[in-house]
C-alpha cells in the first residue's frame, strides 16, 4: 500500500501543498517508512525540512496526525503555515474556550482535520480521541527534550512513553535537530520504540558562515555589524535577563529597533516581542536561549552570541535559526574567559555536573580553535569533512604559527612563582608589571617575573595563555577561585627546552576586514526583489500572518530570477503550491509586469523627450509636460545629440560657448566632472551649457 501511495501520490502531494518538485535528502525514505506504519527517529538539522516528514504523510493517511510540540508559539507558527498551504490543521491547549475545543474534537471525529498540535501537558484532555480509530500517526517534535542527556531536558516529555502502550499499532515519528548517540538511545527507549529506524541527516549547514571574535568592545562590534545589514533580521543571544535588556537599550540608543526577550517578562510582553519579530515589525531580538525554539522564521539572516553557550548542541541549535531558507547567513560568537567561569558556576552542584562541564570544555575548545570550525562542529556529531569548509573565519584567515617558546617560558615561570594560587588576570598583571592595589597589596612586585612581559599587550598575553591551556601546559583550577596550575608537561618547557608553537592574536580590526569582505550588499529599494518583498509584507499584514508564510526569501529570489508571466511558469517556482498559485499568483505576476513596464519606460525616457522636441516644444515646455526637471531634459538633449538624433545643438549652446569650454579644458588639463568648469567660468556659464558643449566636443573627436 505504501509503495503504491509513494508512486502515485507522493510527488503530486509535495507539489500541491508545499510547492516543491523534489525532496531534500532523506525525506522520501523517512516518509515511506512512516507510510509503512513503522516507528521512525529523525535527526535532521534546523532548516533541513523535518516538518514535511510528518506533515506530508498526514495528508495521505486516514485520520489525524497528533503532533507533540513543546511550545505554543511553535504550534501556532506551524498551523498558520499549514493553513497558508491549504492544509486542515489546528492546535489544542488549555487557553482555548470549551466551544473551541469541542469543535476540534468534532473535526477529528469527522476525519476532516489532518494535523492536531498539542503540548505534552495537555495530552490528558485528549483521552476521548486518543484511539486508533482517529489517530493515524504520532509525531514528537523536539524529541531531545525527553532525555536527561539532552541539552534541553523537559520532565513533561518523560510521560510520553504511554502513547506506544495505548496505541501499539500507530506509528511514532520522533524528530530533533540535535542529539548525540546517548540522547538518541534514550529517546527510543523512553518512547518505547526500541526498533525505530533511525535517519541521521548531514549536520552541515553550509550556507551559515561561522565566526568567533574576542569579546573586546562587543557592543560597538555588534552595532557596526547590524548597521551594515539594516534590512536584515537577527537574534542576539545573551546569558542573562539583565544582559538582554542592557544590550537592547544600547542598540536602541543608536537608532536600532531591538527588543529584549526573557522569562522574566510577562506572558503578554513575551508574546508581543515574538509576534513583532515574526511579522518583521522588529528586526532584532536580544534574548535568552528560550527564544526561537521551533519558530520557523525562514528569513533570519544572522545569529550573534553575545556570550558563549554552555554546550555545542545549544550553539548548533541556536545558529540553526539563521538561514532556514538556504540563503547566505551569519553566525557570530563572542568569546571570553569570563563566560567560561560564569557557566562553570551555573553547573556547580548539578546532578550531572561532570557531564555539563565536559560539554562546556568542548564548547570552549571550539571557540579557541585554530582549525576549520565547521570540521570541529560536525565531528562533534560524528560527521567528518575531508576538506576545510572555506566559509568560517579560520578558513578565510588561517593562523600563522611562530616559535613562542620564550613567551611560554615567561608565562609558565610566572605561574610557578605564584605557586598556583592566582587566576589568569593576576598572572598577566605580574608579567606586565602592573601597579594596581591587588599586586602591591600582595607584594607581588618582588617576584622575579614581575614586569618581564611589559612589551606585550594584556590581550595578547591572554591569547597566548589560552593556547598554553589548550596545549596542556597549564590548567584552570575552577574549584580554587580559578587559579592557574602547571601540569607535568610544563616541566619540559621550563627545564628541557621543549619548543612551543603559538599563533599571533588577530586584531579586532583584522576581524572587521574579514567581515567587510563578506558583508552582503544592501538591496536597492528599486530592485524587483525589494518590490516583491514589499508586496509580500502588505499581503501578510492584510492576512495577519508572518511574511515568510506567504513566500520565503528563497522563493522570492527565484521569482525575481525567473520572472514568471503565466500560471504554468509561476507554478514551476520552488515553494509555489496550488493554493499559493491560486491566492497570490496574479498579484505577484502583476507586480512583475508593472516593474518591466516602468523599467522600459525609464530606459527609453530620452526618446519620449525626442518625440516632444520634434513636435516643436521648448525645453521648458517639455519639462512641464513630462514633470521632469529642466536639467534632466537638457541631459536627454545631450544624449540624443550623441546618439546621432536630429538635434539642432546650437539652439542650446553657441559655437562661441563651445570654444570657451574647449579652451577651459586645455587650461584645466582635462578635469573630471562639470564643477571645475563651472568654477573656472566663475559660475557664469550654466551647467547644462557646459554638458552640451562637452558632448559636441566628444562627438567631433569621435
Amino acid at each position: 500500500m505504501a509503495e503504491a501511495i509513494l508512486k502515485e501520490h507522493l510527488y503530486p502531494t509535495l507539489k500541491k501543498y508545499f510547492g516543491y518538485d523534489e525532496f531534500r535528502p532523506k525525506q522520501e525514505a523517512i516518509i515511506s517508512n512512516v507510510l509503512a506504519k513503522k516507528d521512525t527517529l529523525v535527526i535532521m538539522p534546523t532548516g533541513g525540512g523535518k516538518s514535511i516528514c510528518y506533515q506530508l504523510p498526514a495528508l495521505l493517511l486516514e485520520g489525524v496526525t497528533l503532533v507533540i510540540s513543546p511550545l505554543i508559539a511553535l504550534m501556532k507558527d506551524q498551523v498558520d503555515g499549514l493553513k497558508a498551504n491549504g492544509v486542515e490543521a489546528d492546535f489544542f491547549n488549555s487557553s482555548q474556550e470549551p466551544e473551541e475545543q469541542q469543535e476540534i474534537f468534532e473535526k477529528v471525529a469527522q476525519g476532516t482535520l489532518k494535523l492536531l498540535y498539542v503540548a505534552p501537558e495537555s495530552l490528558s484532555a485528549l483521552n476521548d480521541i486518543l484511539k486508533e480509530t482517529y489517530i493515524s500517526c504520532i509525531a514528537i517534535d523536539e524529541a531531545h527534550c525527553i532525555s536527561s542527556w539532552g541539552h534541553d531536558f523537559r520532565p513533561s516529555y518523560q510521560q510520553l512513553g504511554f502513547l506506544k502502550r495505548s496505541l501499539p499499532n500507530t506509528p511514532i515519528i520522533a524528530l530533533t535537530a540535535t542529539a548525540d548517540k546517548a540522547t538518541r538511545q534514550d529517546i527510543v527507549e523512553q518512547l518505547n520504540i526500541p526498533h525505530a529506524q533511525q535517519f541521521i541527516s548531514s549536520f552541515d549547514r553550509a550556507n551559515i558562515k561561522l565566526e568567533v571574535r574576542p569579546a573586546e568592545n562587543r557592543v560597538a562590534q555588534i552595532i557596526r555589524f547590524i548597521e551594515k545589514r539594516p534590512d536584515e533580521s537577527g537574534i542576539i543571544y545573551c546569558l542573562s535577563r539583565k544582559g538582554t535588556e542592557n544590550l537592547a537599550e544600547k542598540l536602541q540608543q543608536k537608532g536600532i529597533e531591538a527588543s529584549a526577550y526573557h522569562a522574566g517578562l510577562s506572558h503578554e510582553d513575551r508574546s508581543q516581542v515574538q509576534e513583532d519579530f515574526i511579522f518583521d515589525k522588529k528586526k532584532i531580538v536580544c534574548a535568552t536561549v528560550a527564544f526561537g525554539m521551533g519558530i520557523d522564521k525562514s528569513n533570519v539572516r544572522f545569529v550573534i552570541h553575545y556570550n558563549m553557550p554552555k554546550n555545542i548542541e545549544g550553539y548548533y541549535q541556536e545558529i540553526g535559526r539563521a538561514g532556514r531558507d538556504g540563503l547566505p547567513s551569519f553566525a557570530l560568537l563572542f568569546h571570553t574567559y569570563a563566560d567560561v567561569i560564569q557557566l562553570r558556576r551555573f553547573t556547580e552542584g548539578a546532578s550531572n555536573e561532570d557531564l555539563q562541564n565536559a560539554k562546556l570544555e568542548r564548547m570552549k575548545e571550539f571557540a579557541e580553535a585554530t582549525d576549520c570550525r565547521r570540521k570541529i562542529l560536525l565531528s562533534y556529531f560524528g560527521e567528518y569533512l575531508e576538506e576545510n569548509c572555506g566559509n568560517c573565519d579560520v578558513c578565510e584567515n588561517p593562523p600563522k604559527f611562530f616559535d613562542g617558546t620564550v613567551i611560554a617560558q615567561k608565562l609558565l615561570s610566572c605561574i610557578a612563582r605564584l605557586k598556583g594560587t592566582e587566576p589568569s588576570g593576576v598572572v598577566i598583571d605580574v608579567l606586565r608589571g602592573a601597579q594596581n592595589q591587588n599586586i602591591l597589596g600582595k607584594n607581588l612586585q618582588q617576584l622575579k617575573t614581575y614586569g618581564i612581559g611589559s612589551d606585550i599587550a594584556w590581550r595578547d598575553w591572554q591569547h597566548y595563555l589560552t593556547q598554553l591551556i589548550n596545549q596542556g601546559y597549564c590548567e584552570i583550577a575552577f574549584h580554587q577561585q580559578n587559579a592557574l596550575h602547571l601540569t607535568q608537561l610544563a616541566k619540559k618547557v621550563l627545564f628541557e627546552k621543549q619548543q612551543v608553537w603559538l599563533t599571533r592574536p588577530q586584531s579586532v580590526q583584522e576581524k572587521k576586514e574579514t567581515a567587510r569582505k563578506t558583508t552582503p550588499k544592501k538591496a536597492s529599494g528599486n530592485s524587483l526583489f525589494e518590490r516583491l518583498r514589499k508586496l509580500r509584507y502588505e499581503i501578510a499584514q492584510e492576512e495577519d500572518i508572518p511574511a515568510y508564510l506567504v513566500f520565503n526569501d528563497a522563493t522570492l529570489k527565484e521569482i525575481e530570477r525567473e520572472r514568471p508571466q503565466t500560471d504554468e511558469e509561476f507554478k514551476r517556482i520552488s515553494g509555489v503550491g496550488e493554493r499559493k498559485l491560486e491566492v497570490y499568483g496574479d498579484v505577484f505576476m502583476n507586480e512583475i509586469r508593472k516593474f518591466h513596464k516602468k523599467k522600459r519606460k525609464k530606459a527609453n525616457t530620452h526618446l519620449t523627450t525626442y518625440e516632444l522636441y520634434q513636435q516643436g516644444l521648448s525645453v521648458e515646455e517639455i519639462s512641464k509636460k513630462r514633470e521632469l526637471a529642466v536639467t534632466t531634459i537638457y541631459s536627454h538633449i545631450a544624449k540624443l545629440y550623441m546618439d546621432g538624433k536630429d538635434i539642432n545643438i546650437h539652439d542650446f549652446v553657441s559655437q562661441q560657448e563651445i570654444e570657451q569650454v574647449q579652451q577651459a579644458q586645455q587650461e584645466l588639463q582635462h578635469p573630471e566632472g562639470l564643477k571645475p568648469y563651472f568654477e573656472h567660468f566663475q559660475e557664469q556659464l550654466p551647467y547644462f551649457k557646459i554638458r552640451l558643449a562637452l558632448s559636441v566636443m566628444e562627438k567631433e573627436k569621435k
